[in-house]
């Protein structure tokens, strides 16, 4: 009797998973070697490392105490020189030592209050885009209530109530001040994500509302936030300095850029250095964190990015 022909047996393939469903840490990794690969971002990312490198060993590299008055008649307001390269201030400090020290001030406050303004903003957001209806509608009129108040002038009706205030105090103001943006661009990405397949995917699971946001939600919210975020950055920086400068940021003696240039407004004609090198790393900082916001922003969708 012939032997029966073997029935041949196909395996299924695997579906590929969903591009949605892609973990979130993989994107923004695919997303940062992007980034670091862009010929566009190479100057200003060379400029922001040598920035916080400078900030970071400020005690070290600085040559001189940055409140130290060496000579209160003999180094007062002197032009920049071999010993002094960007010159003294009028109360004899070496303006290149308080700017590293200044550095170290300004970035911090900076980075500090836009983490804190971009988580408030993404989880607010994502909240109210998760949960949709009313709770949407009333949390959005908040935030279309407080954008509608222009930032400066809360702000320095804050500190000006507040009076003197602390580094960690001007964090806080500057970050619960600064996230209203960001929760509008976490809830309109929570709105496109509630609806994926994996999201109800995981509902369908059984899985809570809480667990849904908390592990499905927000880490493919998070995208954008970092580029609202990069942005912050920038926006705090200069923020920081324009209320140092007009009295309400961080106090005296402690060096902000903001403070170095209210330094030298009684006597810009004569002591240009006061408020051209500080000015100088303000603009360039603020130049190249919007740079690096813009390719980042291209490189989490890679169709914006230019042909080699």
């Amino acid at each position: 009797m012939p032997d029966t022909p073997a029935v041949a047996s196909f395996a299924i393939p695997e579906a590929p998973p969903a591009a949605a469903a892609r973990p979130a840490g993989g994107a923004v990794a695919d997303a940062l070697r992007r980034l670091v690969s862009d010929r566009a971002t190479w100057l200003p990312g060379a400029f922001l490392v040598l920035l916080l490198v400078s900030a970071l060993f400020a005690p070290w590299i600085a040559p001189f105490d940055p409140t130290d008055t060496q000579g209160l008649i003999d180094l007062k307001l002197h032009a920049p020189s071999a010993r002094h390269w960007f010159g003294t201030d009028a109360a004899s400090r070496d303006v290149l030592s308080r700017m590293l020290h200044g550095a170290r001030v300004s970035l911090s406050v900076a980075l500090l209050a836009a983490l804190l303004a971009a988580g408030v903003g993404l989880v607010y957001g994502a909240i109210a885009g998760y949960a949709g209806g009313l709770v949407d509608d009333v949390l959005m009129r908040v935030v279309d209530a407080c954008l509608a108040i222009p930032r400066v002038l809360l702000l320095l009706l804050i500190l000006s109530l507040w009076g003197e205030i602390s580094v960690m105090s001007l964090v806080l103001v500057l970050g619960l001040t600064g996230w209203f943006p960001v929760s509008r661009m976490a809830r309109a990405e929570t709105l496109s994500l509630r609806t994926r397949d994996f999201v109800v995917a995981a509902r369908a699971l059984g899985a809570g509302h809480a667990r849904v946001l908390v592990r499905h939600v927000l880490p493919h919210a998070i995208a954008p936030v970092l580029v609202a975020a990069t942005i912050t950055v920038g926006q705090v920086v200069l923020i920081e300095a324009g209320l140092s400068y007009l009295g309400y940021g961080v106090p005296q003696p402690n060096p902000t850029w903001g403070n170095i240039i209210r330094d030298g407004r009684g006597t810009l004609a004569t002591t240009w250095w006061l408020t051209f090198f500080p000015g100088l790393a303000l603009a360039g900082t603020a130049l190249a964190l919007n740079t690096i916001a813009d390719r980042l922003r291209a490189a989490l969708n890679p169709r914006q990015l230019p042909a080699p």
